[in-house]
């Protein structure tokens, strides 16, 4: 993973935890919340979160706390910008459908415009509300679209070659669910989820759990 200067990674990751949480209250109707409470629901610290809070310019009410719809529009400035960013996804297995399927219904700022693979059977098709196009045609078309972000769902032997390709069209960040680290350039940000590492996590500590009960 490589980064630059300014928020750090730890916060930007409470950010996008906090504006889910928020989200969801505010379609349940709640219109304010102190920050007690959303400690509360993150299982966090009160001085925590107003930390983080501050990070986008947003300050609270003292009589009413903060007001869950513009704190969530702050978040989502801080996070994404004022201006929607346009996504290119690459590798329409099941993994790269369920993204599609979840994400655009997800976020308002950031939404996958593109996505690619070499099967003949799926290109040029509209799945799950997303136009796959070749593979070969990756470069032109994020130019095109003037897309700057990227998820990799290929598997993991084509990962770093995907990668190399996606630099060469201009592409500043990068999320990595392929299971093999990515060689790239400080000129891009990259991350990784590694969903078997994660699930290996869970399954060790919950064993833990179990003895001691």
């Amino acid at each position: 993973m490589n980064s630059k200067k300014g928020i750090p990674e730890k916060t930007i990751e409470r950010l996008a935890m906090y504006r889910r949480l928020l989200s969801g209250l505010k379609e349940k109707g709640l219109e304010h919340l102190y920050s007690h409470q959303l400690a509360e629901f993150t299982r966090n610290t009160p001085a925590q979160i107003r930390r983080d809070l501050m990070m986008t310019g947003y300050v609270s009410n003292a009589r009413k706390g903060y007001t869950i719809g513009d704190l969530v529009k702050k978040i989502d400035e801080t996070l994404a910008g004022s201006q929607r960013q346009k996504i290119a996804l690459v590798g329409i297995g099941n993994l790269g459908r369920a993204i599609l399927s979840y994400f655009n219904n997800q976020h308002s700022a950031l939404s996958i415009v593109a996505s690619f693979d070499n099967d003949d059977t799926k290109v040029n098709r509209v799945i799950a509300g997303c136009r796959c196009y070749h593979i070969k045609d990756l470069e032109a078309k994020i130019k095109e679209e003037g897309i700057d972000l990227a998820i990799i769902t290929v598997p993991g032997h084509h990962a770093q070659e995907v990668a190399e390709k996606l630099e060469s069209a201009g592409i500043t960040g990068i999320l990595n669910f392929a299971p093999v680290p990515l060689k790239l350039p400080d000129s891009i940000y990259s991350d990784r989820i590694d969903i078997t590492t994660a699930i290996e996590k869970v399954a060790y500590f919950a064993s833990k759990i179990r003895k001691e009960l």
